[in-house]
């Protein structure tokens, strides 16, 4: 027979009574929430949507007399939502205890057996005993009980999460009404109409700086009691403003003096008041709010400045290029050139001097030089001695000079003698018309001999109808009628006997020139350098064949004044980086670039060829050449040569053959021919070679000992390829290609020191360090090498040029830099060094 349980101590009785009691009341209150939570969101939502409506400004929307009946069917939709909260039944004692046991992990309703009590009293020993231990496991399970939160099920109420929406769209009302909160609430109940009509009380005040300055409009702060600073540029405008107020007043001294009536209606409530800024002073602002005093300091619009930042430069066709630096403090409206005539004094000119529009920079704030380049080839001035000055003028219209300077206005160059004269006598015309009997003798002289000095019938009409209209003529009119006709008769003679290709080219530069001056489009001006490109092409074309045919005429191609040969490809470049130059923006460097090309084309004609050094210099431009491709061959062997031994591959070939993959009959000797082929095309360069340091003994120039290396490292490596040691070939070729390019380098050398034409100083030998041709184009290579402008590289790989922007300098570094990284050939090393590159930019 088992032991009875013991019963329950009678001091532990109420300590389990006051437990269930503390788990009976939050039961309760768990019960009454999750009964009254979902009844209670209906009136919740019902004052949020009316929240959400009162700070959206609806009731300001409505006329007064309806606001009421709009809160009163708010009212009776909250009272509706209220039904649902009055009808919650309150929790009874066996709900209580039901959800503690059914929260509680200990089994057989342990609250409710502590809460429940035996029917009558029973007398039976064993079911007392029976009783007494059910009571006594329900006690001991006391500790474990517990409530759990409570779950009221909203997510099931509510699937579309329409509380969430409402106290999101709450929130955002919040936000949107700002100060306006308060005021908006209480509008809603505020249900007697406005007395009067006006506008509600307000004063605000700004100064709007002048538009050329850029400078944004600037606040003023008019709440009195305090007295305030603001700077201002002189010329802005103060403005005043009230609504709401019959009794605004203004005063300024002299520095603001008023720029208009007041203007507005009183009666309406609105009044400005506007005022200049001149001086510094003091403006008192007074109304019903109070009075405000502002200082305004007035900060002055300074002159501009320009100054000369180099010597003026006549180019060879008649234009001038200007380089100068200017700069003001908003920013240069306009600037020029003014011309004033030298040692004319008394004689009064026909035509005014030019005046020389110079171009603005494109970075204000950039304290750079800027450049102009004027054609001044058909002014009746070109070639007068004058006096220049600059001037740069403000949006303001102040006004900024420079230093005066004395300069020959350049003019076109004339070959033939009569077209001299009679340029000379035009301008003798313009600049003294007083002293036309000078110009008239000089005609009437032309006229004596024509069999010396006018052989063609035409020019000898032209010049007898020229001198009669002088002399017949009575006004400054006819007379600048006689002058034209002196310009288009030389002009005639000079390029009478031009060709069509002639004259495209020519027209072709014009309209290039006129497109960058009016700042043309990025498209015409591509269309432009196009049609400049194949008028230039054509030109060339025809002057060679000119050439063959007369090989001892002048006009012959000849190197510029520091020795060097300007080649088509020269031309093409200069001729992308005038695009390129015009697509940024600098139209005055594209301008000086199209000079500059006009001057070479210019030279092609008027310059006579070095006789005695035709002979050479051609063999020597051959064999230029020919070492230029042959270390663009030897470059390509080499990299051929890497692929062939690269580890990779080996690490491939290994790899397939553990996998067990049997090597196809004939692999392996088509390895060995491929390395064969690769001697063979080594050998091949190695006898070139030879034969070109044979022909330089021929004509009397030192063996290079840089080809003599080359000459031996290709023999060592033409011996390694053919033995299969491809790796360390390698290493020779790359060894034969740097003694290529020494060798070469101290050809040029050479060649500068044997007939070649002298430097502009009249030195011999290479270029001084730093010079540059005709569009920049350099005499020596990064690191300060002669390079008699040959270009060494194979033509892959595109050095920018100086006058790039940085950032097309950076986009092509990194397009080079991500060409490279997609070559899977390039040894690992490489790779992770331009990987490394890539992420820091």
């Amino acid at each position: 027979m088992s032991e009875s349980p013991a019963r329950v101590p009678a001091r532990v009785r109420p300590m389990i009574d006051e437990r269930l009691s503390a788990l009976t009341a939050r039961a309760r209150l768990v019960l009454w929430w999750e009964a009254l939570w979902p009844a209670l969101w209906w009136p919740l939502g019902t004052i949020i949507a009316f929240l959400i409506l009162s700070l959206l400004g609806i009731w300001d929307m409505v006329p007064t007399g309806a606001r009421p009946y709009g809160v009163g069917l708010a009212a009776l939709v909250l009272l509706a939502s209220l039904v649902p909260l009055v009808r919650v039944p309150p929790p009874t004692r066996q709900r209580v205890l039901a959800r503690i046991d059914r929260d509680s992990p200990a089994p057989h309703r342990p609250a409710t057996a502590l809460a429940d009590s035996l029917a009558g009293t029973p007398s039976d020993p064993g079911t007392l005993a029976l009783w007494e231990a059910h009571r006594q496991r329900a006690a001991a399970a006391i500790d474990s009980m517990r409530v759990a939160p409570p779950r009221p099920g909203m997510a099931a109420r509510d699937p579309f999460a329409v509380r969430g929406g409402l106290i999101i769209v709450l929130a955002a009302a919040l936000i949107a009404a700002g100060p306006d909160a308060v005021p908006r609430l209480k509008s809603t109940f505020d249900w007697q109409a406005p007395q009067s009509a006006g506008l509600p009380f307000r004063i605000d005040g700004w100064i709007d700086p002048p538009h050329y300055t850029r400078l944004p409009p600037l606040l003023l702060d008019l709440r009195g009691g305090e007295v305030r600073q603001a700077k201002a540029p002189v010329g802005s405008t103060v403005v005043v403003r009230a609504a709401g107020s019959a009794d605004l007043s203004v005063s300024a001294g002299r520095g603001l003096p008023s720029i208009e009536e007041p203007t507005g209606n009183s009666s309406a409530g609105l009044i400005e008041r506007r005022f200049t800024v001149r001086a510094d002073d003091e403006l008192v602002v007074s109304s019903q709010a109070g009075a405000s005093r502002v200082v305004i300091e007035a900060t002055p619009d300074m002159a501009p400045t320009i100054t000369f930042s180099g010597e003026p430069q006549n180019n060879a066709r008649g234009s001038i290029t200007l380089t100068y630096r200017m700069g003001d403090d908003y920013g240069i409206d306009t600037a020029e050139a003014l011309v004033a005539p030298l040692g004319q004094e008394g004689r009064r000119p026909l035509v005014p001097p030019p005046r020389i529009t110079l171009a603005l920079p494109i970075d204000p704030a950039a304290d750079e030089d800027t450049r102009t380049t004027s054609d001044l080839s058909a002014s009746p001035w070109a070639g007068a001695t004058v006096a220049m000055t600059l001037v740069a003028r403000d949006h303001a219209s102040q006004e900024g000079r420079s230093e005066t300077k004395t300069v020959v206005l350049p003019q076109r160059p004339f070959t033939k003698p009569l077209a001299k004269a009679l340029v000379e006598q035009r301008r003798n015309l313009v600049l003294a018309p007083d002293e036309r009997n000078r110009v008239q003798t000089a005609l009437d002289a032309l006229l004596i001999a024509p069999e010396d000095f006018t052989p063609e019938l035409g020019v000898y009409i032209g010049l007898g109808l020229a001198s009669a209209r002088l002399a017949a003529a009575k006004s400054d009119e006819e007379l600048l009628d006689v002058a034209e006709l002196l310009w288009a008769m030389a002009l005639q003679i000079e390029d009478g006997g031009m060709s069509q290709a002639e004259r495209d080219l020519r027209a072709a530069q014009e309209a290039l020139r006129q497109a960058l001056e009016r700042g043309a489009d990025e498209e015409e001006i591509r269309r432009l350098t196009d049609e400049l490109r194949q008028a230039m092409n054509n030109f060339l074309r025809e002057f060679a064949q000119r050439m063959q045919q007369n090989p001892g005429q002048p006009n012959q191609a000849r190197p510029d004044v520091q020795g060097r040969t300007i080649t088509p490809q020269d031309l093409d470049n200069l001729l992308n980086r005038l695009e390129e130059m015009a697509r940024q923006g600098a139209t005055a460097d594209a301008q000086r670039l199209l000079d500059e090309l006009r001057n070479i084309l210019e030279n092609l004609q008027t310059a006579r060829p070095n006789q005695g050094g035709d002979q050479f210099s051609q063999e020597m431009n051959r064999s230029l050449n020919e070492l230029d491709e042959m270390m663009r061959d030897q470059r390509n062997l080499r990299d051929d040569t890497y692929r062939q031994s690269a580890p990779w591959s080996q690490q491939n070939r290994g790899g397939q053959r553990q996998r067990g993959q049997q090597a196809q009959p004939g692999q392996d000797g088509q390895q060995d021919q491929d390395a064969q082929g690769l001697a063979d095309r080594q050998q091949a360069l190695r006898e070139r070679l030879e034969e070109l340091r044979r022909r330089m003994r021929d004509f009397g120039l030192e063996d290079e000992p840089g080809f003599g290396e080359a000459e031996e490292a290709m023999r060592e490596a033409e011996g390694q390829l053919g033995q299969g040691q491809s790796g360390d070939a390698v290493d020779a070729q790359g060894r034969a290609l740097d003694a290529l390019q020494r060798g070469a380098q101290g050809l040029a050398q050479q060649m500068q020191g044997n007939g070649q034409p002298q430097q502009a100083d009249g030195s011999d030998g290479p270029p001084q360090q730093g010079a540059t041709g005709p569009g920049g184009l350099r005499n020596e290579d990064p690191l300060g090498r002669p390079t008699r402008n040959r270009d060494w590289s194979d033509g892959r790989v595109r050095i920018p040029g100086a006058d790039e922007s940085a950032a097309v300098r950076a986009r092509r570094i990194l397009d080079e830099l991500r060409r490279r990284l997609g070559d899977p050939t390039r040894p690992s090393e490489e790779i992770d060094y331009l990987e490394r590159l890539l992420r820091r930019n």
